[in-house]
């Protein structure tokens, strides 16, 4: 079955959001020869790609609603979030299978933080 392997951002600012992901989730940077000039940032967990791509602020496009991280501690990465100058994650309403809190990036974009996982 396809699975989701990649999420893209636009953003003014790639170096700003990456090093939010660096700091909070430890994702990391894939290297990416012949970039050319491009400001676009490529990260990783391990598993999903996440590419930070440069917006020249030339018209907002549609965004992306939201994705989400399997964490072992929201006590840890709430911390980790208050320490990037980012609101603490909100709970998610009691009928929402899956995430039990909502926070977002400094560009504003949301993910959900699960502690349960996202499986079945």
């Amino acid at each position: 079955k396809p699975q989701i392997r990649h999420l893209a951002i636009m953003t003014v600012d790639p170096e700003k959001l990456a090093k939010f992901y660096e700091q909070v989730f430890e994702m990391e940077r894939i290297p990416r020869a012949g970039a050319g000039g491009s400001k676009a940032i490529y990260m990783t967990d391990g598993y999903i790609t996440l590419a930070l791509l440069h917006n020249r602020a030339d018209g907002r496009p549609s965004g992306l609603n939201h994705f989400g991280f399997h964490v072992a501690d929201q006590d840890e990465i709430s911390e980790r979030l208050t320490k990037a100058g980012v609101a603490v994650p909100a709970k998610r309403p009691a009928d929402r299978a899956f995430a039990e809190t909502r926070a977002h990036d400094p560009d504003g974009n949301n993910f959900d933080l699960s502690v349960r996982g996202y499986e079945g």
